[in-house]
């Protein structure tokens, strides 16, 4: 099977050349208007569902917040806008579907969430590659990005359909596919397959408490909300998704990741306190690099205006943050039930580092789990979509040394392998 292997630079993130097909759907979406209201959003996914009750109702002050500050965000474009409704529209149904179902079967408030293995990182450190590699272990439960969109299937579905019968599954390959055409370079930063190991997040979204918002508008009302408030409520709300979920099927261990974690380690290790915490360490100024490419292309179809030095100034301060927090609270995680995970070791050989994770997690690394990693590894080669070259000058107006000397208080406590960029 042929590979497409070669470097790819995005030269116009500042200044978008769309293609036709990015054209055509943004024209589609000129005309739609959406309520960005937590009345909108919640009379939506009850009919959608059919339902009445959304389980505590200390979530609508959290909603409220996400509605008012993407109405605050003036560049959100008619496409952005409507992306943001749709995903509250989604997590509100998920969440009445979640509590119709532990009203039918409250027995689910009994599974046990038993030593889960989480990994904590920044975002493009390596921990989507992580997760994946040992979600490839049979013996694990993992979340698969279709089943993390909707976890909790219609009443009126069959839970037990094959995959490839599933709506819910359906839904997310034709998603998967339109995506691939309207931003097709997105595959070659982070590619989304529908079978994909997803973040456990997307559950705690149905209690409307994560990062995820900041991801999708320039939410800043929301963040100091968020910063503000324990996080503790919302784990425990999150790992009660999960035990429905496991509850609908097993295995009965988990593999869960999140870089999210990375800034909530208390409440981690406080809702899963038998959790072995594997966290990766990369040079921040790579992952800034990276992340912020990321943002910046997905930006031309979702906001009127590109501005990739804003989106790298909010990007620094939210990495300084997610890193001062891990440097703080690190120690919270006990050193027994924990492994810091060097990028750069990581790349060297991944299916050791796998290794190194079960040893902590007590996990054996059977003939069959190897053989499992080592086939994810040939099935998954690095760059397979082609390698994107990242130029903070250029395109950010950013000095990467300046850059990284923001985060000398982070190099100082983990011995991460410094990058080259330009």
């Amino acid at each position: 099977m042929s590979q497409q292997t070669e470097d790819i630079r995005i030269d116009d993130l500042g200044a978008p050349r769309l293609t036709p097909m990015q054209k055509m759907v943004l024209d589609g979406f000129a005309g739609v208007r959406v309520q960005l209201t937590s009345a909108a959003v919640l009379e939506e996914a009850a009919k959608r569902t059919g339902l009445a009750s959304f389980g505590p109702d200390d979530f609508r002050e959290r909603l409220d917040v996400w509605c008012e500050a993407a109405r605050e965000d003036a560049a959100l474009g008619p496409m952005g806008r409507a992306r943001f409704f749709g995903d509250m529209v989604r997590y509100a149904t998920n969440r009445m579907r979640f509590h119709d179902l532990l009203e039918r079967h409250p027995e689910i408030h009994e599974v046990e969430i038993r030593a889960p293995i989480i990994i904590a990182g920044l975002p493009r450190s390596g921990t989507t590659h992580l997760v994946n590699l040992i979600a490839s272990d049979a013996r694990l439960r993992s979340l698969p990005y279709w089943e993390s969109l909707e976890p909790i299937p219609d009443a009126s579905a069959s839970a037990a359909l094959p995959k490839q019968q599933d709506p819910r599954y359906l839904r997310c390959v034709r998603e998967y596919e339109m995506l691939g055409h309207v931003a097709p370079l997105l595959k070659n930063m982070h590619d989304m397959t529908p079978d994909h190991v997803h973040e456990e997040i997307e559950l705690g979204a149905l209690d409307f408490s994560t990062y995820l918002p900041e991801w999708l508008a320039v939410v800043p009302r929301w963040r100091d909300y968020y910063y503000a408030h324990d996080q503790r409520p919302h784990y425990a709300y999150l790992k009660n998704v999960l035990k429905a979920l496991q509850w609908m099927r097993g295995p009965d261990r988990w593999i869960l990741k999140s870089p999210q974690h990375l800034e909530q380690l208390g409440p981690l290790v406080d809702t899963f306190p038998d959790a072995t915490v594997a966290i990766t360490h990369r040079d921040p100024v790579a992952v800034l690099a990276s992340a912020i490419t990321m943002l910046t292309y997905g930006d031309r179809m979702r906001r009127t205006r590109v501005e990739p030095a804003a989106v790298a100034a909010y990007w620094s301060d939210r990495v300084e943050h997610l890193l001062r927090a891990c440097v703080r609270d690190r120690e919270l995680v006990p050193a027994g039930r924990s492994l810091d995970v060097l990028f750069h070791e990581f790349m060297r050989d991944d299916v050791a580092m796998v290794e190194r994770i079960y040893a902590v997690a007590d996990l054996e690394m059977t003939a069959g789990a190897r053989r499992s990693l080592d086939s994810y590894m040939q099935e998954h080669p690095r760059g397979k979509h082609g390698r994107i070259l990242y130029d903070l000058r250029a395109e950010f107006g950013i000095d990467p040394e300046a850059l990284r000397k923001r985060f000398d208080f982070y190099y100082q406590r983990f011995p991460v392998e410094m990058e080259a960029h330009d």
